[in-house]
């Protein structure tokens, strides 16, 4: 049983198969790192100051955030702090649900902590498949996993909906609302925490704010809920640059905004581009659009490659098949994506 597997990208190739954020960081963040000295790498960190101004930002109680080493450890620490508590109770193995297609690590983090994965079919749309997800619920249900906009489709997913879960799983059992993509729709689960405690969403700064290479993510539930994570995390781990420089990209809103635009600029280039030609897409809540090229998506993929752009093939996830993954960031280089895009189906017809 394998476990996630990077993909991989040659050097200096256009990066538009992982999400990233294809400006960079801000200069701020940058500059940030750049200021530490020497004894800020010899001692262990204080977060007083990055917790504040994160907790700030998302307007929530800080005691409400817990900071993680990436979204990813977010995730992990959600399954093994649900596991935990039901391996304390004595319980049978708990039921992990994912809808599908999602983001690799649910399934990985519920099979590392000995979990039973409990997956869920996508509708032909992609719109959440609630009522088959409610039905997947069961007293042994400890956790959910959500995500919206999902990854890999960028289908947004009704705050209403969400709610329904919540309601119907299992006491001792959470909801984990992915909201890795937040920054560019603005959807978000947030109020859910006032009327339910078996809530918690994960965000990450690695997309709007290009943090991604310095792993820097949050969780944010009712202080009680995160009690059982925080006794899974390690207590020093977001590292030094990764605390430095959040503080600086969270304060950059020019930066932010400006990205943002160009996301949906980006996107709505892809949008045209796909219904000039006849070619399926998905509108998309992320920095990135869902295209179905069809059988010729593998030879797409690495035609693509040779021409220095690299997108991510999605033909194995349930119900993608024959689709690829293009992130939507920098206008010119969703451009030149899409130029190369266009290149290489005139070469195969």
């Amino acid at each position: 049983m394998s476990g996630y597997q990077r993909p991989a990208a040659a050097e200096g190739a256009l990066r538009l198969h992982l999400n990233e954020n294809t400006a960079g960081a801000s200069p701020d963040a940058v500059a940030a790192i750049a200021a530490l000295d020497a004894e800020d790498l010899a001692y262990y960190p204080e977060y007083d100051a990055v917790v504040a101004e994160t907790a700030a930002y998302l307007g929530v109680d800080t005691s409400q955030l817990l900071l993680t080493n990436g979204l990813d450890e977010g995730i992990l620490a959600a399954a093994v702090a649900t596991a935990r508590a039901t391996v304390a109770d004595g319980a049978p193995r708990p039921d992990v649900i994912v809808p599908l297609p999602a983001f690799d690590m649910y399934g990985v983090c519920a099979r590392a902590v000995g979990a039973r994965l409990v997956t869920v079919q996508p509708r032909r749309d992609f719109e959440f498949a609630l009522d088959n997800v409610l039905s997947a619920i069961t007293p042994a249900t400890r956790l959910v996993f959500i995500t919206s906009p999902n990854n890999p489709t960028g289908v947004r997913i009704r705050l209403s909906d969400i709610e329904r879960v919540a309601a119907s799983v299992p006491s001792g059992g959470l909801v984990f609302v992915d909201e890795a993509y937040h920054d560019f729709c603005g959807d978000t689960a947030l109020p859910l925490l006032q009327s339910r405690d078996n809530v918690i969403v994960g965000r990450t700064f690695a997309k709007g704010h290009g943090l991604a290479a310095l792993r820097a993510g949050a969780v944010i539930g009712r202080p009680e809920t995160l009690g059982a994570l925080r006794l899974v995390v390690p207590p020093y781990s977001l590292n030094v640059c990764a605390a430095v420089a959040l503080r600086a990209a969270l304060a950059d809103r020019a930066r932010l905004t400006w990205y943002r635009d160009e996301v949906r600029a980006s996107r709505e280039l892809v949008y045209a581009w796909c219904r000039g030609r006849g070619v399926p897409f998905w509108e998309s809540g992320a920095n990135f659009v869902l295209i179905r090229i069809g059988d010729r998506a593998r030879e797409v993929v690495d035609g693509l490659a040779r021409r220095g752009v690299v997108v991510r093939e999605r033909s194995g996830d349930a119900g993608c098949e024959g689709c690829v993954r293009m992130t939507t960031g920098v206008v010119a280089h969703t451009q030149r994506g899409l130029d190369a895009l266009e290149e290489v189906l005139c070469a195969a017809e």
